[in-house]
């Protein structure tokens, strides 16, 4: 039987976290072409020539990410479903535009949450969207927009992302 160490005691820490995304960085899955990942941080990310992540803003308190381990005792696996919301306001043609790219590919996500900590989702088998809702709500205070949910199926959770790298990644590779 393989051996699965412990190796840390967790324990309770201040109470200085806060909730929900700030921005989220997509490219296409397929132009990611190398991870450098150990313990859980990436070190790097390489992207093909002349590509780039792109950011994209959300309202404050709008928008989240979360991670839900799928587990069979009895087949002896585990795998986690990562799923990203995003909402978008204003209804106009270039965000129209940009979501339905973001629809028709895979994608690879780097999260920005509410700490400044980053991470990555979809990174073994690509998000996908999965569901999304436009409109125009009813009372003038409604939205009027978009929110899409993203969803990935990996096999490890997701890995913090090493803030250093971050802005090399929001310009076209060499």
């Amino acid at each position: 039987m393989a051996s699965c160490n412990l190796t840390q005691n967790i324990m309770l820490d201040c109470r200085d976290s806060a909730g929900g995304v700030k921005e989220v960085y997509f490219i296409e899955f397929d132009n990611v072409t190398d991870v450098t990942e150990a313990s859980g941080m990436v070190t790097a990310i390489t992207v093909a020539s002349t590509k780039q992540f792109r950011r994209y803003q959300v309202p404050k308190e709008t928008s989240f990410w979360t991670q839900t381990l799928n587990s069979s005792v009895q087949n002896g696996t585990i795998f986690y479903q990562q799923e990203l919301t995003i909402v978008a306001n204003k209804m106009q043609a270039n965000t129209r535009n940009e979501l339905q790219l973001l629809a028709m590919n895979r994608l690879l996500a780097i999260v920005k949450d509410m700490n400044d900590k980053y991470h990555l989702l979809g990174w073994g088998n690509a998000l996908d969207a999965t569901a999304g809702e436009d409109g125009s709500g009813t009372a003038t205070g409604d939205r009027n927009g978009y929110s899409r949910t993203f969803t990935a199926m990996e096999r490890f959770m997701a890995p913090e992302v090493q803030s250093g790298i971050i802005s090399g990644l929001l310009s076209p590779a060499a």
